[in-house]
């Protein structure tokens, strides 16, 4: 068997499962409304077991001296104040979805393009139906108070928010315009190709998905972020030594480093990078410059770092085109599936030549459930990625000679701050994230495993000391042999 058959041949396996599936006599409509219903039943459940955890009234002991009473108390009167609203948000997100999918929106907003485009002359002209537009604008609209009320109540409670009422209206429209500008292009593209190649659209589409993202990687910090955040080059001092040398220390291809204006929208903190594989560009909030010390965001900075020197975001850049993949492999049995489209109202004269858009947008619904779980696998991954960087972080030890450097700035100054390892400044980093972030420390493992994509702190810090001890131990028989 060929390399290519070899690939070809599971893909050919479900594309045949799914022709009998698509075949059946099934009523579409209800059952995506079960898989809905089931999600959201999921999520709440998990949701409640991860409400308790707010009620405790200390901290785990391993975070006792790190997280004094009015800070813990700060931390979980936010968590449960989250929850609560999160609560709230699913219920409300799935009675419209399903009052939507009752009321025949889909079928409405269909006809409402359909006499746009005739108004326009563009009769037939599927890749300029704003049906899908129209939808996303149905859906979006009644979330609007919601929004409101996380911004300008829940996030402005706990001392977060620092948007105005004039920002956040600026903010969603111009979201709005980007969904418009960039989604109607690759929608174009999208059903273009898929309309041209037929059945065979599959390789076609993917070039086309990895094209597209590319061109976002360059796109995004160029045109797309100097819209919503102000980028300013990094001061010289002793952040930004620390951090070019520990660029130059990894040969990582360093081009710009930049601080973002973060606090203009909120007082939480983060630090990236992005780029192409030989020009890369570090981003720092300045809410984290204000809250940590240099050698804390050096630690961090070693932690995303070494998702770079591990391949990280190429290696869940294949896995999403695997996932990707497999998702148009079962699709052309769906795309002239008569039946998915009664099924949700559509009059037979739109049935009988089912429209890509609509064909492929009630096929994703049937992948909800598929998505959920979809959603811990690559929890458990990325996780995995974490612990992967938090190692090589811990292990980013450097000499005197190299400590002196990096502290020191260009006037010989330094910086005054202790040469700890690198893992205890992680340590320390995290610590202090989770505090002015005032995130949950308390997590239930199944909430954890389903919502997030990083380890708990508790969890991160355990295996530091691991390392630590392991460390220690090797030192330790090193001495011995040279004794």
């Amino acid at each position: 068997m060929s390399f290519l058959d070899a690939i070809l041949s599971p893909l050919r396996c479900i594309q045949d499962y799914a022709k009998v599936i698509a075949d059946a006599d099934v009523d579409w409509k209800n059952l995506v409304v079960l898989f809905s219903l089931g999600v959201y039943v999921l999520e709440t459940y998990l949701l409640s077991r991860q409400y308790p955890y707010y009620s405790r009234e200390a901290p785990p002991p391993a975070l006792s001296q790190h997280f004094p009473g009015e800070t813990f108390q700060k931390s979980q009167n936010y968590g449960r104040d989250k929850a609560r609203f999160a609560f709230v948000y699913s219920a409300f997100g799935e009675i419209l979805g399903i009052g939507l999918i009752y009321a025949g929106a889909q079928v409405w907003a269909w006809k409402i393009a359909g006499e746009w485009l005739t108004k326009w002359g563009y009769v037939g002209y599927e890749v300029l139906n704003p049906f899908h537009g129209i939808l996303l604008l149905a859906s979006a609209i009644p979330f609007l108070p919601l929004s409101y009320y996380q911004t300008f109540v829940l996030e402005e409670k706990h001392g977060f928010n620092k948007m105005n009422v004039r920002l956040f209206i600026t903010d969603t429209l111009k979201g709005w315009a980007l969904t418009f500008f960039i989604g109607s292009p690759f929608l174009a593209g999208f059903l273009w190709i898929i309309r041209w190649a037929g059945d065979g659209f599959i390789p076609w589409l993917m070039s086309f998905l990895i094209a597209f993202q590319l061109v976002m990687v360059v796109l995004y910090p160029t045109v797309i972020q100097p819209l919503f955040n102000k980028l300013s080059p990094l001061p010289q001092g002793p952040l930004r030594t620390r951090i070019e040398a520990l660029a130059s220390r990894l040969k990582f291809p360093l081009t710009d480093l930049y601080v973002i204006d973060g606090s203009k929208r909120s007082a939480h903190s983060n630090a990236y990078f992005y780029g192409l594989p030989w020009s890369k560009h570090i981003v720092i909030y300045d809410t984290l410059i204000k809250q940590s010390a240099p050698e804390e965001i050096e630690a961090v900075l070693a932690h995303e770092l070494g998702h770079w020197w591990y391949s990280h975001p190429l290696k869940l850049m294949i896995i999403s085109e695997v996932h990707l993949l497999l998702l148009f492999s079962a699709f052309p049995a769906f795309l002239q599936s008569a039946s998915l489209l009664t099924s949700f109202g559509f009059p037979t004269s739109v049935a009988r030549h089912p429209p890509i858009i609509i064909s492929f947008m009630l096929f994703q619904n049937l992948f909800t459930p598929v998505e959920a779980l979809l959603t811990m696998a690559m929890n458990a991954v990325s996780r995995y990625f974490e612990w992967q960087a938090d190692k090589f972080a811990f292990e980013q030890d450097v000499s005197d000679n190299d400590e002196k450097a990096a502290t020191e700035g260009k006037d010989g100054s330094t910086d005054g701050v202790a040469a700890d390892d690198m893992g205890e400044r992680l340590a320390k980093a995290l610590i202090g994230l989770h505090k002015e972030n005032l995130s949950s420390v308390w997590v239930d493992w199944l909430y954890s495993a389903y919502h997030h994509s990083h380890p708990t702190l508790p969890e991160r810090l355990r295996v530091m000391d691991d390392l630590r001890s392991q460390k220690n131990l090797r030192e330790g028989a090193s001495a011995k042999k040279e004794l």
